[in-house]
């Protein structure tokens, strides 16, 4: 069997979070009615000529700035033509040439580097809806911004492309260059798959998989496209360059079109725009004006709440999140410690987040789906001690249930802590009795036994005993005390 290594490259088409469409004053907006926001510049009608929007330039420079990318001074516009219906103009205008940003890097957590080959602006097409065999155009998208985001073959695994895609684009929404909404097309990500023989410095024809809108189908899409291109290579048949689709019911890729080359588009400049003149004080400012990063942020919890780099991580990679994170804090500081808030987010929070992801079939969870206050109430009367931190659990889970304050479920469900020492008393010796064979084996050595223990009081008094009491207790009544 012959070993094969697999080389990826990742494109990635980000739309601008601009109020305004890229060349012309129509409103960059979704889910109004078809083609309400249009106008003679990005239907393409005659006449019209395009002015760029500068303020999609500055969301471009923000990633060019959190990816070390080197930004060039003067770049310019090119036409790529193609017909297809949803392209009025019959070209689509962006950098072909001189991208206005080449060469920036991601760092993998293995350590790995991915070279960015370039950003580049440019302007997105309309949409097609297929009504049985009717096409119906709607042009609101056309001209939207877009960055262009193209890796080198760098990328040696689908965990590693993934794991690329969802580090950009945690960096495009961190940084409102976009809100990233892969379910409305707002990112897109296509993939280049190629095989080569393992060690081999000759690269094999690369397969375009376009139009996956998921980081989970694309893992599965380039996980299959691996497979089907050794299976080809191992019959003795070559790899065809062409484009290919994803159907997610069978998990596999299908064949849409042949590749076509960049001399198949006839780029050539664009004559209606100037070159594009960035100067180091358009930089500056587009710098001092940036939201915090999430590697910054990271070690701002770290640093600030001497938190593990877990955690911080773990909090600083969802923006949302990490919102929802420092408003908890804030309103539960000084009684609560930041390392508390943090295990609570970590553990029960995102339990929230993952269910309404299932619930609502996605991934896109712009919002905590669980009140600040709600959530502060339950962490202050946890450590006042009205409550266990086992019944703290239970509160969350049926106050987001049945979307109701935890106060009211506390006060309905009786969930206050038993912490008078005689009624705790009396329930251990009870449990010792029943078990006096774990309690001989503890008191001959096997201490791991004291959990069990505290398990089976914590059971019997429905997880309301004081958790400090119960310990004291248990430890007088075992060793016979």
């Amino acid at each position: 069997m012959i070993e094969y290594d697999t080389v990826i490259g990742i494109e990635i088409h980000c739309q601008l979070a601009s109020q305004k469409k890229i060349f012309c004053q129509s409103e960059n907006a979704f889910g109004n009615s078809p083609n309400y926001h249009i106008d003679p510049t990005c239907t393409g009608l005659p006449g019209a000529l395009p002015v760029l929007n500068p303020k999609c330039v500055s969301l471009a420079l923000r990633l060019a700035l959190a990816t070390d990318s080197a930004i060039a001074p003067r770049s310019s516009f090119d036409r790529k033509n193609y017909f297809y219906p949803d392209n009025p103009k019959g070209y689509q205008i962006t950098q072909f040439r001189t991208p206005f940003c080449s060469e920036g890097k991601i760092t993998l957590k293995s350590g790995k580097k991915i070279r960015i080959q370039r950003i580049q602006l440019e302007e997105d097409a309309g949409k097609s809806i297929h009504v049985g065999d009717a096409s119906l155009l709607d042009y609101n998208r056309s001209g939207v911004g877009l960055i262009e985001i193209v890796s080198h073959p760098d990328i040696s695994s689908p965990e590693e492309a993934i794991e690329y895609l969802k580090i950009i684009h945690n960096l495009v929404v961190h940084l409102e260059i976009s809100d990233g909404n892969m379910e409305q097309g707002n990112f897109r990500a296509d993939a280049n798959v190629s095989i080569k023989p393992k060690g081999s410095p000759i690269l094999g024809n690369r397969v375009e998989i376009k139009n996956v809108n998921s980081f989970k189908y694309l893992e599965k899409a380039v996980q299959y496209e691996v497979q089907r291109q050794a299976r080809v290579l191992s019959e003795g048949q070559p790899i065809v360059q062409e484009t290919r689709g994803f159907d997610s019911d069978k998990n596999e890729t299908f064949s849409q079109r042949t590749k076509e080359d960049a001399q198949d588009y006839r780029y050539f400049p664009e004559p209606d725009l100037p070159d594009l003149l960035i100067s180091e004080e358009w930089i500056s400012s587009v710098k001092e004006s940036m939201p915090e990063l999430p590697q910054i942020r990271s070690l701002r919890y770290q640093d600030k709440y001497d938190l593990p780099v877990y955690d911080a991580d773990l909090i600083a990679s969802w923006k949302e999140g990490s919102q929802y994170f420092d408003n908890l804090l804030s309103r539960v500081s000084p009684q609560v410690t930041p390392k508390i808030v943090s295990n609570f987010y970590m553990a029960e929070i995102l339990k929230i987040v993952k269910i309404s992801q299932e619930n609502k079939g996605t991934q896109e969870i712009t919002e905590v789906p669980y009140p600040l206050d709600w959530a502060a109430t339950i962490l202050l009367e946890t450590q006042k001690g009205k409550i266990t931190g086992r019944l703290a659990k239970e509160v969350l889970d049926l106050s987001f249930e049945k979307n109701q304050d935890p106060k009211i479920i506390i006060q309905e469900k009786g969930f206050t802590v038993l912490d008078d020492p005689q009624a705790i008393e009396k329930v251990i010796i009870e449990i010792t009795l029943k078990h006096s064979s774990e309690v001989k084996a503890y008191q001959e050595g096997k201490e791991k036994l004291f959990g069990f223990f505290v398990g089976q009081v914590m059971k019997v008094t429905a997880g309301k005993a004081d958790p400090k009491v119960v310990n004291d207790i248990l430890k007088k009544v075992l060793l016979g005390k």
